[in-house]
């Protein structure tokens, strides 16, 4: 159905329910950033895929917003419908609430319609108030017009859940509750709802394939002082699961029983975190009872424990090694010919298949050349896959997914001569890169209070990224976990040992070019002094860095001396496990500059 034959049968039914516009969010009943088909609605009434958005119908209009990453592709893709694109966090764009208030002629009424099922709490609160502000809007929760409009609509996902083995989980589910039980009754809460996927997943140490590239599984799970219970569908899981679950103090009830389970919740009161809990769900739930903070979770599944962190240095030499047999092949492939950004996304895919413990990727392989790589989520399709050419530069930002961990990797690699605009905005974002990893920081300071490191290189030649330069990396799980993460906006969560993050400063000039540099990382006890204790970053990716752009005399002697060191770790790690002529070109890809 071509979007135009949506946006019309959506306003049928808005007319039928007298709503003014209707608006559509990114997220599922979850919050997740990545979700199930199912819950695909701002793609389905937009045509615009990207991760982040929210697309506003009105009767007689409709616009996108999107943030930075995106303002490109959707550019692209909302062309020829009647969008008009908002580029968030730019002066002059309205919000929604204000763009509907221009949008309403007379007669269309002042109510707005959202379906609470997939909207977070906040999110409902703070947009009922906008609305209320701008001419009197009201806003309406209970109605989901995809339940009509969109006949062809995927299920809801019914995957098998699998155990996470001890010798990665490195923790016990029921000790997992314990600690989630003693970080509740320190915020005077008796139990909670857990909505995240990710976080259910962690907690009892289970993974599926609900959601494309996570390893997790639709449902909800409801901890109480002494029990908790898993709101799942059934046929999702086998005997020895529901065993499994039993023995560590778990029950199960249907997925569809959660808003009865919080009816019928029978302590004294309950923690809803109002940024990650549906509107729906917090209705359900006895108001005068809520205890509305952040879960805790988030922050204990982000400091790794010590099997969480062999696998991941396990996970990343695998990877590594996939992708030096992958950089080996590279050059000689484009120069034979026939290669284009697709061939080479479908290479680097069969490259990782080979290793052990892989379940697939991290993420959709961004493989973008020359002027794709200005679009910061660029992924290649039939229809705008392009031929390689022995110059210019290729950005490939890319991951797995392994039994014992998640790889999260960028670079941007010469396949020929370039420009010296090229080299130099190449060289500014490595010093970025490299001044970050450099970087000793006291122990309690905030990924925001790191961020502009790795900018100041950018900055001082005019140049900045406007999305964040670092963000957490799940154990086998979400590859963009917080709450952690390194970027301009305030994010107060502080940096302490055995968090991953990544590293991934960048510049993009639409319709030129566009470089990333992106190692994944562990935060590290660095030393104790009379000033505190302070913290380091330990590289977790194992591969090489392109030197061929760098112009080395922008490097400082430091820079280079890290640079150096770095190339040696991953010559010397990766090495046994490749032939000689992955040696070779190793060998020659980290020699010292």
């Amino acid at each position: 159905m071509p979007i135009a034959q949506r946006l019309a049968a959506l306003r049928e039914l808005m007319r039928r329910e007298k709503l003014a516009a209707f608006i559509f969010p990114s997220t599922d009943p979850h919050n997740g950033e990545y979700i199930p088909a199912h819950w695909k609605g701002r793609e389905w009434i937009s045509g615009f895929d990207g991760s982040a958005g929210t697309a506003v119908v009105t009767l007689h209009s409709a616009a996108l917003w999107t943030d930075s990453r995106y303002f490109i592709a959707a550019a692209e893709q909302l062309n020829g419908t009647e969008y008009v694109l908002m580029k968030e966090r730019l002066s002059g764009t309205p919000t929604i609430a204000e763009w509907i208030a221009t949008q309403l002629q007379s007669g269309d009424g002042t109510e707005v319609g959202l379906d609470g099922s997939v909207c977070a709490h906040s999110m409902v609160e703070s947009l009922t108030e906008e609305l209320r502000q701008h001419g009197g809007m009201t806003l309406r929760t209970n109605l989901d017009p995809l339940r009509e409009i969109w006949t062809d609509r995927p299920p809801i996902p019914r995957q098998p859940v699998v155990r996470q083995p001890m010798e990665y989980a490195g923790e016990t589910t029921r000790d997992k509750l314990a600690r989630i039980r003693t970080a509740l009754r320190k915020q005077h809460a008796d139990g909670m709802l857990v909505t995240a996927l990710d976080d259910i997943a962690w907690t009892l140490n289970l993974r599926g394939s609900d959601v494309h590239c996570n390893p997790v599984f639709v449902s909800y799970l409801l901890i109480d002082t002494q029990r908790a219970t898993l709101y799942i569908y059934k046929d999702k899981l086998t005997p020895d699961i529901v065993a499994y679950l039993d023995g560590e103090g778990v029950g199960i009830d249907d997925y569809d029983n959660v808003g009865a389970g919080l009816r019928n919740y029978f302590e004294y009161n309950l923690l809803l975190d109002p940024s990650q809990t549906n509107h729906m769900l917090y209705q359900a739930a006895r108001e005068q009872r809520i205890v509305a903070l952040p879960s805790p979770i988030p922050v204990m599944k982000a400091v790794k424990n010590e099997q969480e962190r062999l696998g991941f240095r396990q996970a990343m030499l695998r990877d590594g090694i996939a992708m030096t047999k992958f950089l080996t092949w590279l050059l000689p492939a484009v120069g034979r010919g026939g290669q284009t950004e697709l061939s080479v996304t479908a290479r680097l895919a069969q490259l990782r298949e080979e290793q052990a413990e892989y379940h697939g990727p991290s993420f959709d392989t961004i493989t973008a050349y020359q002027e794709h790589g200005a679009i910061v989520h660029y992924e290649p399709t039939a229809e705008s896959d392009i031929p390689l050419k022995a110059e210019g530069l290729l950005l490939i930002d890319s991951g797995g997914q392994y039994t014992d961990g998640t790889t999260d990797i960028t670079r941007t690699i010469a396949l020929g001569a370039l420009t010296d605009e090229q080299r130099r905005v190449y060289t500014l974002v490595l010093q970025g890169h490299i001044r970050l990893q450099m970087l000793r920081f006291p122990e309690g300071a905030t990924g925001t209070q790191l961020d502009a490191i790795a900018r100041s290189a950018l900055w001082a030649h005019g140049y900045n990224y406007l999305h964040g330069t670092g963000h957490g990396v799940g154990s086998f799980l979400n590859v963009h976990e917080g709450p952690h993460q390194i970027r301009m906006e305030w994010k107060p969560t502080p940096l302490v040992p055995y968090m991953t993050v990544t590293d991934e400063p960048g510049v993009y000039l639409e319709g030129r070019f566009g470089v990333r540099i992106e190692n994944t990382l562990l935060i590290v006890p660095a030393e104790e002094t009379e000033c505190g204790r302070f913290l380091a970053f330990e590289p977790l990716t194992l591969c090489p860095i392109d030197t061929t752009p760098v112009i080395a005399d922008m490097l400082s002697i430091d820079e280079r001396q890290w640079l150096n060191d770095y190339h040696r770790r991953v010559r010397e790690t990766l090495s046994p496990h490749l032939n000689t002529e992955e040696q070779q070109w190793l060998k020659e890809a980290t020699k010292e500059i």
